[in-house]
This record gives structure tokens, C-alpha cells and sequence, in this order.
């Protein structure tokens, strides 16, 4: 089932998520509807803030990305209370976007590689090294579960120069082919 992505704006992607407790109500349902409405969307990944819901888990899904980056190669998880227990000192800058923030797209600096835990669908544990665009897309989606958004990771000029832009999504005046919760 196509869940409504929030846009910026809704209260809910900027609240601190909540850990997903083992017994959560149909959890591989919830799953299986955040895979189907970020590929549908074209998206790389969507945290459960972003389908309004308060919890600690995302989805990412690189498989399409390897001629570029061939660490996304087979790089399909679902990430439940995840937890970043290491990082890179060394950073990349790369343009991101976000499926909450159609049409805005800004160079984010992030760590090189990560050292994540985190648990599976059927809640088994597991520990590993995420290097590359990969790690880029669980940073990106793991600020999701904080209250951030990449809008935050900007310098202060390139806000002032995307303020239109998140204006009119404010505002409503998107053009996406998903469907959005938006705060109008």
C-alpha cells in the first residue's frame, strides 16, 4: 500500500523518533508499504518520520546505483533503531535531495564511512561497516529519525537562496507525481 509522504513543514519530521519495540503491530506490513511508496517515488530511501510515523526505522535501497557506486550493489536493508556507533574523520560533499523536499537539491558534507547497529524487519541485530554513497544514504535518512532534515547541513547563504523553494512547499505549490501530506 502507497503511503502520503510528508513534505516539509509537518510537525512530524522535525520530533525525535521513538525506538520501534519488538511487537509493533504488523512491522513487515510497515515495511513492505515504506519499500513500495520510496520506489514508487523514485526514492534511495524514506524513514518512518517521512510516512508520519514517530519511530526509529528507515528503508534504503541502492540496487540501480552501482555503475556509479558500486557499493550499493545488493545494498537493500530496512534499518530498525539504529544506532551510529562509528564514523570517518574523512567527509565527502555531494549534492542530496530529499523525497520531503521535492525540487531542492544542496551539497551536504558526510562522513566517508560508518560503523551502524541496527536491527532487521524480524528484529535480528546487525553491526557493519557502510562506506560511500551507501553511508551517505543511511546518514541522510538516520537524520530523519533525529528531527533533521539535509536543509539543516547547509551554510546560512545557501538557506537564503533556497527560501523560495521551501516557501512554496510550504505553501503547496509542488509538482510531484507521489502522494504528499503537505501543510495546506
Amino acid at each position: 500500500m502507497l503511503l502520503p509522504i510528508y513534505l516539509y513543514g509537518q510537525a512530524v519530521l522535525r520530533k525525535e523518533a521513538q525506538d520501534v519495540p519488538a511487537d509493533y503491530p504488523d512491522l513487515k506490513t510497515l515495511v513492505a508499504n515504506m519499500f513500495q511508496t520510496m520506489e514508487k517515488a523514485n526514492g534511495v530511501g524514506l524513514a518512518a518520520p517521512q510516512v508520519g510515523l514517530p519511530l526509529r526505522m528507515f528503508v534504503v535501497d541502492g540496487n540501480g546505483l552501482e555503475s556509479e557506486y558500486p557499493e550499493c550493489l545488493n545494498f537493500r536493508r530496512c534499518m530498525i533503531n539504529p544506532e551510529i556507533l562509528e564514523e570517518s574523520n574523512e567527509t565527502i560533499t555531494k549534492d542530496e535531495g530529499c523525497l520531503s523536499v521535492p525540487g531542492v537539491y544542496e551539497a551536504v558534507k558526510r562522513p566517508d564511512w560508518i560503523v551502524v547497529r541496527y536491527k532487521d524487519e524480524d528484529f535480528v541485530e546487525h553491526e557493519e561497516k557502510i562506506t560511500g554513497f551507501a553511508a551517505r544514504m543511511t546518514l541522510h535518512e538516520y537524520d530523519h529519525l533525529d528531527g533533521k532534515m539535509f536543509i539543516d547541513r547547509v551554510s546560512p547563504l545557501r538557506k537564503q537562496l533556497i527560501k523560495n523553494k521551501l516557501s512554496a512547499i510550504l505553501k503547496g505549490k509542488v509538482d510531484i507525481s507521489y502522494k504528499y501530506k503537505g501543510s495546506k
